[in-house]
């Protein structure tokens, strides 16, 4: 939309119908002739339609000179650049994540596809099954890390969350070949991901898990214990939101409250939170309140360029003043 840089000159615009008036009640500049009778029954010329012109130009480029002083200009496109966090969201697809105990809706669904859909939900949006809204992180870097006995980088840091949840759709539960849960690794993945692409932005890791990391590796080359992996995360300043999302029946309960210590134990490390997540509604409500303590003003820079048009108004009002002196020499003289 035009916009003009020096508004207060179109305070003068007042002064253009003035200057017109003043032009009009001007006398006009005559030729001396011994006797005008001889010319009185001449038909006449194209003289009387000068004034009017004159007064005309003369307050259109009055007008055009007031314009030019006010600056109009024209916004050019200019990107917006904003910025947000980095999030890498380490998820746990061992075998157990295979099991059928979460109620979504009244229906009850694995483990896995529980997590997909509140993670497609935290990160591009929607309404939750208890109604409530989730905003998703449009201006967020978002990464993903699936793991097991071994973790991978499922897909790098990206602002295309779309390909993100298609990638996370297409992962199933591991193998029984492959069913060890890897904690330590995964995390140190989080972090090389995150360092990586991760830029000066925030950085934050999200770590749902149903149990307890069990693989230690093979001899000469062990695997990161969680409380070392989280240690450095701390030292990185990098924060790690974990969630249980395991279940207390059938499941050896001193190997089951070791897990759950463990993951209380990292987010206590880094300076994140821990959270429980036995069902459907209570991983919602996890992922909510971490949506929420991750919230963090964007801040958005705007480079405004103009194109500015004063000079072709500061040109126009001398082509007018210029055709007004020239119409006046020409035409404009009459007889006394």
């Amino acid at each position: 939309m035009p916009s003009f840089s020096n508004p207060w000159f179109l305070l003068l615009l007042p002064l253009v119908p003035l200057l017109g008036w003043w032009r009009w009640r001007q006398r006009r500049p005559a030729l001396r002739f011994s006797d005008s009778h001889l010319l009185e029954n001449l038909p006449p010329g194209r003289g009387r339609y000068v004034k009017p012109l004159d007064c005309m130009l003369h307050a259109a480029a009055l007008c055009a000179v007031i314009l030019a002083l006010a600056g109009p200009r024209i916004p050019l496109p200019t990107p917006i650049t904003t910025e947000g966090i980095a999030i890498v969201l380490a998820v746990d697809v061992s075998g157990s994540m295979r099991e059928i105990d979460f109620d979504w809706n009244g229906a009850l669904t694995s483990r896995i596809n529980a997590v997909k859909r509140v993670f497609q939900l935290f990160v591009q949006g929607g309404v939750g099954p208890d109604g409530q809204t989730f905003a998703g992180r449009q201006a967020d870097l978002v990464g993903l890390v699936t793991f097991a006995t071994y973790p991978d980088s499922t897909a790098p840091l990206t602002l295309s969350h779309g390909v993100l949840v298609q990638l996370f759709e297409a992962e199933q539960p591991r193998p029984l070949d492959e069913a060890q849960t890897n904690i330590g690794d995964a995390i140190a993945e989080a972090l090389l991901r995150l360092e990586e692409g991760g830029g000066n932005r925030r950085k934050v890791i999200i770590l749902l898990s149903d149990g307890e990391h069990n693989f230690v590796g093979p001899t000469g080359s062990p695997t990161w214990a969680p409380r070392l992996a989280a240690q450095r995360a701390a030292d990185l300043g990098i924060p790690i939101y974990t969630i249980d999302a395991g279940s207390d029946t059938g499941s050896d309960a001193a190997a089951r409250t070791a897990g759950v210590e463990s993951l209380k134990e990292v987010a206590r490390v880094t300076g994140g939170q821990s959270f429980s997540a036995r069902d459907a509604n209570a991983l919602l409500n996890a992922c909510r309140e971490i949506d929420r303590l991750e919230r963090r003003p964007i801040q958005s820079f705007r480079y405004r360029r103009y194109r500015e048009l004063h000079t072709p108004f500061g040109v126009a009002a001398v082509v007018l003043l210029l055709g007004a002196r020239l119409l006046d020499a020409a035409w404009g003289r009459r007889l006394p």
